[in-house]
């Protein structure tokens, strides 16, 4: 490219993560460093794609993982950042069981000694969350003796 003053438009879409309102805010912002002629060189006409977003998709539950969301049923749920990793962690691998140390190591980044309260109070506030009845989990199961493990929701 000749202009260093340029931001080339895919940056601005990667770095929005194509979410049409800031990529008009940013081009908004930037507005006088940007030329007109410049730009229409450099951004195609034609309609623009966001960037994929990976996504983990079950029945009634979406993790949107760059965005750091999780939707039950299409709406908004707020969790804690132990909360979102805990589930990020069990979800990314449906069916597999992890123990509740394997579980505290990943979320916690330290080594388990006795992590058995933690990990399960993350996991009982979690169901209260996500699960329609969070006394009958349809997402995160228990495996007795062992830790939890993730289904799909059917």
């Amino acid at each position: 490219m000749g202009n260093p003053n340029l931001i080339p438009y895919e940056t601005i879409v990667r770095a929005t993560s194509g979410e049409p309102e800031a990529v008009d805010e940013v081009l908004r912002h930037y507005s006088k460093r940007i030329r007109f002629a410049a730009l229409a060189d450099m951004i195609p006409l034609e309609a623009i794609q966001p960037p994929h977003s990976p996504a983990l998709t079950f029945p009634g539950l979406e993790i949107r993982l760059h965005q750091r969301r999780v939707l039950k049923d299409g709406t908004d749920i707020y969790l804690t950042r132990l909360e979102y990793g805990a589930l990020c962690y069990l979800a990314a691998s449906p069916g597999r069981v992890f123990t509740k140390a394997q579980i505290f190591e990943a979320v916690w980044s330290m080594e388990s000694e006795s992590c058995q309260s933690n990990v399960t109070n993350v996991i009982c506030n979690l169901r209260k969350k996500i699960e329609p009845d969070s006394r009958r989990p349809t997402y995160i199961k228990t495996v007795l003796g062992i830790g939890y493990k993730f289904t799909s929701g059917e």
